[in-house]
């Protein structure tokens, strides 16, 4: 029978929108429609995402039926206030599509992190030449952002320090904003000691010229212009060199011997973690989709070509279970 099968076939019931009727009648337990019946027959969770006129939603009978439906422990997500389609202003509209995903996520993901603490790294660093120019590279930081938000779903409590990117921060997190290596170093230095979990996402440069000019270098006073480079400071090193040091995952983006050049790294800088991943051109930076190779002490697992929104969520997952595996053993 098809809503049988319906119901089976779910891992997650959600009803957006969800009406001021759809729900009385989810309350009522009816079964004269197939949305009803669907919901009556299925064991899989259920979300409601309410949408309707302010006073419908202010009205008790739907403030007791929401009620209701939170005692049989059906998730009510929203509803959002603002301009509604008959033009009053109100609670009652329809939360946005992306709030609902990632209630949802929170929803399904257990909260492992909960109590923690989170520091994130993401984006360039641009290295100033004089005040024109920069030493910079192609990261545009969006899988630091993806991991900086599948750590909040995870219930961590998440600051993100970013280089110069053109990205939203996730609802939550907390943003730093920094553009040269010295500043990304001195902004993770600040109190990575309050920090549980270290995930350095950013592609820091790894040289910064020696002197910077105060004007811009004009072409025609340079027929051979060469720059001295000094090495930036490693922030990654740094940090696994505290005494009270977090979690440590690192990245490791490379052109080529990606798996040798991560597993030296990993046994170098003394990680926890490393995710290592090829760039150049179309693959890595500035795309939307990514693959990781990961590496620990004791094993690794690929995490295959992905969304880089789905790859960080299965990169979280990793890290908590290396995290929980650790903590468990220094605890023992």
């Amino acid at each position: 029978m098809g809503h049988i099968t319906l119901a089976r076939w779910a891992d997650w019931i959600v009803i957006a929108p969800a009406s001021a009727d759809s729900i009385a009648r989810l309350v009522q337990g009816r079964t004269d429609d197939l949305l009803a019946a669907l919901c009556l027959a299925s064991e899989s969770p259920l979300a409601v995402v309410p949408a309707m006129n302010n006073k419908m939603w202010s009205n008790q009978a739907t403030q007791d039926n929401i009620n209701i439906l939170q005692s049989r422990n059906i998730h009510i997500i929203g509803p959002a206030s603002g301009i509604q389609a008959c033009g009053e202003l109100g609670e009652g509209r329809l939360v946005e599509t992306e709030d609902i995903v990632t209630e949802l996520v929170c929803l399904m993901v257990p909260t492992k992190l909960q109590g923690k603490r989170v520091l994130i790294t993401a984006g360039p660093t641009y290295e100033p030449i004089d005040p024109v120019r920069f030493i910079g590279n192609r990261s545009s930081g969006k899988m630091g952002f993806a991991v900086a938000k599948a750590a909040l779903e995870a219930g961590a409590e998440v600051s993100l320090i970013s280089g110069p990117v053109h990205l939203s921060t996730p609802s939550g997190v907390n943003r730093v904003n920094v553009e040269t290596a010295q500043q990304m170093y001195d902004a993770v230095m600040e109190d990575i000691e309050q920090f549980d979990i270290f995930i350095a996402c950013a592609a820091i440069a790894d040289y910064k010229p020696e002197q910077v000019k105060n004007n811009k270098i004009k072409k025609t006073q340079h027929s051979d212009l060469k720059l001295n480079l000094l090495p930036t400071k490693d922030i990654v090193s740094t940090v696994a060199q505290q005494k009270i040091k977090p979690f440590i995952v690192g990245f490791a983006a490379e052109t080529e011997n990606v798996t040798d050049y991560a597993k030296q790294k990993l046994q170098d800088k003394k990680l926890d973690m490393i995710a290592a991943n090829r760039v150049g051109e179309k693959i890595g930076f500035a795309v939307d989709d990514n693959s990781l190779h990961v590496f620990w002490p004791s094993g690794s697992q690929v995490l295959p070509l992905a969304p880089k929104t789905q790859l960080a969520r299965d990169l979280m997952t990793l890290i908590i279970e290396r995290y929980d595996a650790k903590d468990s053993t220094k605890n023992s």
